[in-house]
C-alpha cells in the first residue's frame, strides 16, 4: 500500500505568487525597454550632435512642473488636455452614431450596400491628414474643422466593421427568429446586433484610436489657441522641447487610459450583458 502511494506522481504546479509576479513583470518589461531606448537615444544625440534631447527624467520633471501650475503657452496644461479631450469625445460620438447607422443600413439593405460600400472602400484608405485642406476650406480653422477631421478618421472603420458584422450573422438565427414570428425591427435589435456586437465593438475601438491620432495632427495644423497638438506645434517654434515631450507623454498616457482601461471595461460589461463568450485559444 505504501509503495503504491509512493509511486503516484504529484503534478507540478506553479506557485500562485510567483505566477502573479511573472505576469506583472511581463507587463512592465515593454515600458522599461521603451524608457531605456529613449535614454540611449537622448544620450547619443547629445554626444554626437551636441543637441539637448529631453530624456525620461527631464520629461517627468517638466511634466510635474506643468501639472503643478507652470503655464504652457499662457494657459494651464489642464486647459489644453480638456480642450483636446472634448474635441475627441464629440468627434468620436458623432462618428459612432453615423458609422453604426450607415453600417446597419448597408448590412440590411442590398441596394444601399451596392451604392455606399464602394464609396467607403474608396475613401477609407485616405489618411486623415489629407482631409485637413478640405476641412479648412469648408469650416475654417478652429474647433469645428478639428472635430470634422476626427469624425472622418473614426467613421470609416466603425461603418465597415458594423456592416460586415451584420452581413455575417448566421442565417439560421434569422430564420429561427422569423419562424417564431419576429418582425424585421425585432430581428435587428434582438438577433443581428447582439450577434455582430463583437465586430461592432472592434470597429469602435479602432475608430477611437484613429480619432485620437487625427485629433493631435489636426490640432497641429488646423487648431488655434489650445490643445495638446497645438501646444506641441508651438513648442517647436519656441524651441521648448521639454514641453513638447511632456505633451507627447500625456498623449500616450491619455490614449492608454481611455482606450485600454475605460473602453475595455465598457466592452467587457457589454459582452457579458449580451451573453457573448470568448473562447480561449489553447
Amino acid at each position: 500500500m505504501q509503495s503504491s502511494r509512493q509511486d503516484k506522481k504529484i503534478p507540478y504546479t506553479r506557485l500562485p505568487i510567483g505566477g502573479k509576479i511573472y505576469s506583472h513583470g511581463n507587463k512592465i518589461i515593454p515600458y522599461i525597454l521603451l524608457l531605456t531606448t529613449w535614454q540611449i537615444i537622448a544620450t547619443l544625440v547629445w554626444n554626437l550632435r551636441g543637441i539637448p534631447f529631453p530624456n525620461p527624467r527631464d520629461t517627468i520633471h517638466h511634466s510635474y512642473r506643468l501639472l503643478t501650475g507652470r503655464p504652457l503657452l499662457g494657459s494651464s496644461i489642464f486647459l489644453h488636455v480638456g480642450v483636446s479631450l472634448s474635441r475627441w469625445l464629440l468627434g468620436f460620438i458623432l462618428a459612432a452614431l453615423l458609422g453604426v447607422g450607415v453600417g446597419i443600413l448597408t448590412g440590411c439593405f442590398q441596394s444601399l450596400d451596392n451604392t455606399i460600400t464602394p464609396l467607403l472602400t474608396l475613401l477609407q484608405p485616405i489618411p486623415s491628414l489629407a482631409w485637413i485642406p478640405v476641412a479648412i476650406l469648408l469650416l475654417g480653422l478652429g474647433f469645428t474643422s478639428t472635430v470634422f477631421i476626427i469624425i472622418l478618421a473614426a467613421f470609416f472603420p466603425i461603418a465597415v466593421n458594423t456592416s460586415s458584422g451584420i452581413k455575417n450573422v448566421d442565417p439560421i438565427l434569422i430564420q429561427a427568429a422569423r419562424m417564431l414570428g419576429a418582425k424585421n425591427a425585432s430581428i435587428l435589435c434582438r438577433v443581428a446586433l447582439p450577434a455582430s456586437l463583437a465586430q461592432i465593438l472592434s470597429g469602435l475601438r479602432v475608430g477611437l484610436a484613429n480619432g485620437w491620432r487625427a485629433l493631435i495632427a489636426a490640432e497641429m495644423v488646423a487648431g488655434t489657441g489650445s490643445g495638446l497638438g497645438f501646444a506641441i506645434y508651438q513648442s517647436r517654434w519656441n524651441l521648448d522641447y521639454p514641453s513638447a515631450f511632456a505633451c507627447i507623454s500625456l498623449i500616450a498616457l491619455l490614449g492608454l487610459l481611455v482606450e485600454g482601461f475605460v473602453f475595455t471595461q465598457i466592452e467587457d460589461r457589454t459582452i457579458k450583458k449580451w451573453g457573448i463568450t470568448i473562447r480561449e485559444v489553447k
